[in-house]
């Protein structure tokens, strides 16, 4: 802990919404930063430190000044670990911190976009699933099965062959080199990935934040990063 607190603090890579091109404004959705508070961390947002939004898809660049990037690095630097957060459209700079943390071996977790910006961030690729009536359920609480992979660091945690995950999202991932996956679901997508020789790089297409209330092995996603990041 860099405070010297006893909880690990917790950046959350605040977004731009998709469709936001007059005075934008940036996000941090609350589910997400009460999931880290109700499991043991403190969360603080981080922030874009330039004012052009460029919003990208598998193809991003490091677009930032030498200042912009300390000044980025700074905020990143008080932080034990970084969270991505889902959401309609991906910032190019969310992709240069992506790139920083898995370069530095910090403790990341990625939430549906944040998946897709994890897996950008190391060269992959994403694409649409054919599907998405069944992939972007708002409604339920509930959408499908997902089977945990052996042999991976998701499995160690939940101890589990298959759990129920929530769903919504139009993509997945296509190509994530230097990553493993570590979940499918039952269409056959890739749900999660992780990388086997970071501490913690892992993202996943579900909303844990949304279930770890109810959900004992969504909680314990959710708690084994935050352990991590101590």
């Amino acid at each position: 802990m860099k405070n010297g607190n006893q909880k690990p603090i917790i950046g959350i890579i605040s977004k731009h919404f998709a469709k936001e091109e007059v005075r934008p404004n940036m996000f941090v959705r609350d589910e997400v930063k009460q999931a880290l508070f109700d499991n043991g961390a403190i969360a603080i947002g981080i922030l874009l430190p330039k004012d052009e939004v460029y919003k990208i898809g598998d193809n991003w660049t490091s677009n930032f000044s030498k200042e912009e990037f300390e000044n980025l690095k700074a905020q990143l630097d008080l932080c034990d670990g970084i969270v991505f957060q889902g959401g309609d459209a991906c910032d190019n700079y969310e992709m240069i911190v992506a790139k920083y943390c898995y370069d530095n071996d910090i403790p990341t977790l990625g939430i549906c976009c944040g998946q897709n910006v994890m897996v950008r961030a190391v060269g992959g690729t994403t694409k649409y699933v054919s599907n998405p009536e069944k992939h972007f359920d708002l409604e339920n609480i509930y959408s499908h099965k997902v089977k945990i992979l052996k042999d991976t660091k998701l499995y160690n945690i939940l101890q589990k062959d298959e759990i129920m995950v929530n769903s919504r999202h139009k993509k997945t991932v296509d190509s994530f080199p230097n990553l493993i996956a570590n979940c499918v679901c039952e269409d056959g997508y890739i749900d999660g990935v992780e990388s086997k020789d970071k501490k913690f790089y892992m993202a996943f297409r579900f909303h844990s934040e949304s279930l770890y209330k109810i959900d004992k092995n969504h909680k314990k996603i959710i708690q084994a990063f935050v352990d991590v990041c101590k």
